[in-house]
C-alpha cells in the first residue's frame, strides 16, 4: 500500500492509531521487538528535514531495520536518471521508499513504477505522516474525534490540506481561517466536505481567525513562509500578520489545546507565550511522529 495522500490510509486509520498506541506503550516500557528485522527503506529527501527524517530513521532502528538517507546530490536523479528507472531500481533493493519532494507529481510517478510501498514525507500539496500523527495526538488527549473542533489559523498549505482530509476521515470538525489568496485548495476543501457528509464532521473555511476559533477545542497553526517560498517572505509576513496565534486569540476560544507541526517561527505565526503554555501539546505532536511512523512501517 502506498501513502501518497492521507486518503490512501482509508479504513486502516483507526487500526493504525491503535497500533501506534501499542508501540508507544511498548517504548515507554523499554520494549522493542525486531518487527522489521532485515528490512530496509530508502529515504529520498530533496528538502530539509528534522522531525520527519530523524523519527523515521529512529523508527527503523527501534523496529530492527535500516534506513538509507539519500539527498538529491547523492543520487543519479540529479544527473538525469528518470523517476521510473529510479523506482524500478530501488524496488530491487529496499522494502519501502520514503520521499520528501517539492513536486507531488514526482511522488505520484514514483509510486506508479515502484514495486514496493511509497510513503509521502511531504510535498507541496500534502503532509500525510504529520497529520496522521496529529490525529493520534488528538485522540490521545481528547479520547475521541466526534466531539472535537479543531481551528486551523494561517496559510492554507500542505499541512492544512492533509488536516482537512484527515479531520473529515476521523469525524472531527475543522474550521480553517486564511486571508484571501492563502485559502486551502478548493479541491481539498470539497473532498473533505464530501467525506464529512458520511462521517458527521463539520468542515468550513472562513476569513476571520476569531470566527474559526469560536468554540474550538484545539487551535493549530503552521509557518507562514514554507520551504520554497522565501522570495515571498515580505508579502506573506504582511498579509498573514493578523493571523498570529497569540494570547488574545486563544482567549476567544476559551481553553483550547495548542498544536503546531514545527518548525515554528516564534513571534510570527505563534507567540512564545502560547507555544510554551500549559495547553501546548506541540512537542507531544513531535514525539508522536516516531510512534505513528513505526506503526505505519509495520
Amino acid at each position: 500500500m502506498n501513502l501518497v495522500s492521507i486518503l490512501d490510509i482509508g479504513d486502516a486509520l483507526l487500526p493504525l492509531l491503535k497500533k501506534t498506541q501499542e508501540l508507544k506503550d511498548d517504548a515507554q516500557r523499554g520494549v522493542f521487538e525486531d518487527r522489521l528485522k532485515n528490512k530496509s527503506v530508502s529515504m529520498i529527501f530533496n528538502k530539509p528535514s528534522t522531525r520527519t527524517r530523524v523519527s523515521f530513521e529512529v523508527a527503523m532502528v527501534q523496529l530492527g531495520g535500516h534506513a538509507i538517507y539519500l539527498d538529491k546530490s547523492s543520487m543519479q536523479l540529479e544527473r538525469g536518471e528518470t523517476i521510473k528507472d529510479t523506482a524500478l531500481t530501488l524496488s530491487k533493493y529496499v522494502d519501502a521508499i520514503l520521499v520528501r519532494s517539492g513536486s507531488h507529481a514526482n511522488v505520484v510517478e514514483l509510486a506508479k513504477y515502484s514495486r514496493v510501498p511509497v510513503i509521502n514525507c511531504l510535498t507541496e500539496l500534502e503532509h500525510p505522516c504529520q497529520v496522521l500523527a496529529d490525529l493520534y495526538t488528538v485522540r490521545e488527549c481528547k479520547g475521541a474525534f466526534n466531539s472535537v473542533k479543531l481551528a486551523y489559523v494561517g496559510d492554507g498549505n500542505n499541512v492544512c490540506h492533509s488536516l482537512l482530509l484527515g479531520s473529515a476521515m476521523a469525524g472531527m470538525s475543522i474550521a480553517v481561517a486564511s486571508p484571501k489568496g492563502y485559502e486551502p485548495s478548493t479541491e481539498f476543501l470539497m473532498k473533505a466536505k464530501t467525506i464529512a457528509a458520511t462521517t458527521g464532521s463539520d468542515i468550513s473555511a472562513v476569513l476571520e481567525p476569531e470566527e474559526a476559533v469560536e468554540g474550538a477545542d484545539i487551535i493549530y497553526t503552521d509557518v507562514w513562509v514554507s520551504m520554497g517560498q522565501e522570495t515571498e517572505k515580505k508579502k506573506r509576513l504582511r498579509d498573514l500578520r493578523s493571523y498570529q496565534v497569540n494570547a488574545e486569540l486563544v482567549k476567544k476560544a476559551g481553553n483550547p489545546l495548542i498544536m503546531h507541526c514545527l518548525p515554528a517561527k516564534r513571534g510570527q505565526e505563534i507567540t512564545d507565550e502560547v507555544l510554551e503554555s500549559e495547553n501546548s501539546i506541540v512537542f507531544k505532536q513531535a514525539e508522536n511522529r516516531l510512534h505513528l511512523q513505526k506503526a505505519l512501517l509495520c
